[in-house]
């Protein structure tokens, strides 16, 4: 091969690099994901579910197929605020970092990736004994452009996890 062909491939590599690059830019690098439940259940026993992490191995999958590795650190009251477990040879934790009413904010840590800021809260509404339980997600994506072009695809990719706990949920607490 010559010279120039070779010269020609590299230049035409880094413009493809460029050009991405820059594309990559004008993809958000905050995404947020949301699903949503209806409960047929009172606001009160919605909440103590999803307040304390304990009470999470009744419903939500993660912890009901982790729950003998997860090591649940409580307050005086009994009530877990975090926790920790192994799976697939990283580390994770999850920490409550805010409770108000009806409603908890808490930040998954997995080892090696970006933190997951997460949102649940549990709606009353209006002239029922229902409520909406929403668990809203905040992923955070660095510059890297891989990384911009995954996150597109993030919300099909993990949404359905959120679903099937909500949804589980909804069954383990109408099912009392």
């Amino acid at each position: 091969m010559s010279k120039r062909l070779i010269k020609g491939f590299f230049i035409v590599l880094a413009g493809l690099f460029i050009f991405i690059t820059i594309l990559s830019l004008f993809i958000p690098s905050k995404l947020m994901v949301t699903r949503a439940v209806v409960i047929n259940a009172h606001a009160d026993k919605v909440f103590n579910e999803i307040s304390n992490l304990q009470n999470w191995k009744h419903w939500q999958p993660v912890f009901i197929n982790d729950s003998a590795n997860i090591r649940f650190e409580t307050d005086a009251s009994g009530i877990s605020n975090s926790c920790e477990w192994e799976s697939k040879g990283k580390k994770n934790k999850v920490i409550i970092t805010a409770k108000e009413e009806n409603a908890i904010t808490a930040s998954l840590i997995r080892e090696g990736e970006n933190d997951v800021f997460n949102s649940i809260k549990v709606l009353p509404l209006a002239d029922s004994n229902q409520v909406q339980t929403e668990w809203n997600v905040l992923i955070r994506l660095k510059w890297y452009p891989w990384e911009k072009f995954y996150g597109i695809f993030i919300e099909g990719i993990t949404g359905q996890g959120y679903e099937d706990a909500l949804n589980s949920l909804k069954v383990y607490v109408e099912k009392d």
